[in-house]
């Protein structure tokens, strides 16, 4: 299944109500996450300050709660179609809140140099083990290089779909 595939099945499942448009839909070899945008707007007409970040915070936990039985039954659907695991998320006000996602082991071999600045945050206290420590350097790659990696998968997108049409 292509991406677009998985993301045209989860468009079709969602139900319209749940979400501002249409969810974003991520995937990978493992995991399919879906994301979608709650409304606010009547929060920020009738609160102020801290009022609308309570009333943010607690929509995302009645959203979470009232969809609990519907999303996990369209996951399991999903992850007999796909053979993935399907995480869920929501964004309010640009904050994105993640819901139980998968933490896949990933094996590496790291020289000296590179255990040296995991073992410097560690010690600092910016992560509790190598393995924090090195999804927080994942993170901020992502995060400084993410328009390098959108353009990479997009490549990576087309080389696949030549791969398919391609001679067998």
């Amino acid at each position: 299944m292509t991406e677009e595939e998985v993301r045209g099945w989860v468009l079709g499942r969602v139900p319209d109500s749940w979400f501002v448009g249409p969810p974003e839909v991520e995937s990978a070899d493992d995991e399919i996450l879906i994301v979608g945008a709650l409304d606010d707007s009547d929060l920020v007409e009738t609160a102020g300050g801290q009022a609308v970040a309570a009333a943010r915070a607690a929509r995302i936990q009645r959203f979470r709660a009232e969809t609990r039985e519907q999303r996990m039954r369209i996951a399991q659907e999903a992850e007999r179609r796909f053979g993935r695991k399907v995480a869920w998320g929501v964004t309010i006000a640009g904050e994105r809140t993640l819901f139980t996602t998968l933490s896949v082991p990933v094996m590496t071999r790291l020289r000296l140099p590179e255990r040296q600045v995991l073992d410097t945050l560690v010690q600092a206290g910016v992560a509790r083990s190598r393995s924090e420590a090195l999804a927080w350097c994942v993170r901020l790659v992502g995060k400084h290089e993410s328009e390098w990696i959108r353009e990479l998968r997009d490549a990576l997108v087309l080389v696949n779909e030549l791969r398919r049409r391609g001679p067998a």
